[in-house]
């Protein structure tokens, strides 16, 4: 899709801002999906394909929403393109309107005395200098008059040439969004079956929710117990000079962060949010959960130095301090690091565990810190 320059006012960086954002979207529709193909082949309903597929019918829709300001700034665009042109065909007849009242002049002028005779009948040598200058300016401002009507008429063929450009990509747009609709309500019914058969298993479910959340409580306890005493050692000492730069570089780069994986979705967000099956349970995150492609690596966000790695519920944890701030991975099935290590961002920091009894769920828990604060990890890392 073109992404077109227009001389009239209209905001047409919105435009590309608008199919940026699409291109990002589609992109996690496609990791969704092939987290979704990567679930067990049975076609029994799970939470976990539950959370895959809400996380897509939510992005699908601010997809679909996406396309539908894209077509409005399109239209917008298009509006504006023929005004333009419609002003410029304006200009061009009045142009043309007095170069053939001129040309008429000049001929009627010709009729009466030949340009020859225009100048030999010059009283002085002054006067037929002047007119030798007048018919030498004569012919220079037809020319210029010519050259103007050309010009104006490259003009609307340029804006011809954006308005069939625009028109072709409003096209795309509009199949687009209708397959993102089509696609989408295939996937909303989808959900509902896979509703309806979850609630018919309510008291399994609910006894793993349980068992899940009690892992859940203890590795978050855990976590805090530690950080806690990391930061607490680290108040009766100051920062070094290195630990006070990365604090800072830490801090200037808050929302431009890369991710702790290379490709993934985020299936968990931080803070309290509704059960996917169950209205009435409320689940409180302390950080985020990231699904990612089995054999994904867990990597940093930054520079800084790892000060815990531990087990907890079979899997490690790692913990990465970034001056004040610190940086949580957990759910690692093999690790990469050791306490003590000076390691980059995008560092690779060890495997992400993957359940096969859980539809091999590829799955980070992500969690940042700044001493003894938990914050949002979603604030930090890049959109």
């Amino acid at each position: 899709m073109a992404v077109l320059m227009l001389p009239c006012g209209v905001d047409a960086q919105s435009v590309k801002d608008l199919q940026k954002q699409q291109a990002r979207l589609k992109k996690e529709i496609e990791n969704t999906n092939n987290l979704l193909k990567q679930t067990t082949k049975s076609k029994t309903a799970t939470v976990n394909k539950l959370e895959l597929l809400n996380k897509n019918i939510q992005t699908q829709k601010r997809l679909i929403k996406n396309l539908d300001n894209e077509i409005s700034a399109l239209d917008k665009e298009m509006n504006a393109l023929s005004t333009k042109r419609s002003e410029l065909e304006t200009e061009q007849q009045q142009l043309r309107r007095d170069y053939a009242r001129l040309c008429r002049e000049s001929h009627y002028a010709q009729m009466q005395q030949s340009p020859l005779l225009f100048l030999l009948s010059s009283d002085s040598f002054q006067q037929l200098s002047r007119r030798i200058r007048y018919m030498q300016e004569f012919g220079q401002y037809r020319r210029q008059q010519v050259a103007k009507i050309e010009g104006i008429q490259v003009e609307i063929d340029q804006q011809n040439a954006l308005l069939k450009e625009n028109r072709q990509t409003k096209e795309q747009s509009l199949k687009a969004q209708q397959r993102q609709k089509e696609e989408l309500a295939r996937d909303e019914r989808k959900q509902k079956q896979m509703l309806d058969q979850l609630k018919k298993k309510e008291k399994n479910l609910k006894a793993e929710l349980q068992k899940k959340q009690k892992k859940a409580n203890e590795l978050n306890k855990k976590i805090e117990e530690k950080i806690r005493q990391q930061a607490q050692a680290q108040s009766k000492q100051k920062l070094t000079k290195e630990q006070q730069l990365i604090s800072g570089g830490f801090e200037a780069n808050k929302g431009r962060m890369p991710w702790p994986v290379e490709k993934g979705v985020i299936t968990g967000q931080f803070g309290k949010h509704q059960h996917p099956v169950y209205d009435q349970v409320t689940i409180d995150n302390k950080g985020i959960y990231i699904q990612a492609p089995s054999g994904s690596m867990a990597r940093a966000v930054f520079d800084g130095e790892v000060t815990s790695c531990f087990v907890m519920n079979n899997t490690y944890a790692v913990i990465v301090q970034h001056g004040a701030y610190r940086t949580v991975y957990a759910g690692l099935s093999k690790l990469s690091v050791k306490q003590g290590d000076k390691i980059k961002a995008k560092q690779n920091l060890g495997v992400i565990y993957t359940d096969p009894t859980q539809d091999n769920k590829t799955e980070l828990y992500f969690q940042v810190w700044n001493g003894k604060e938990i914050q949002n990890p979603s604030l930090w890392i890049a959109k």
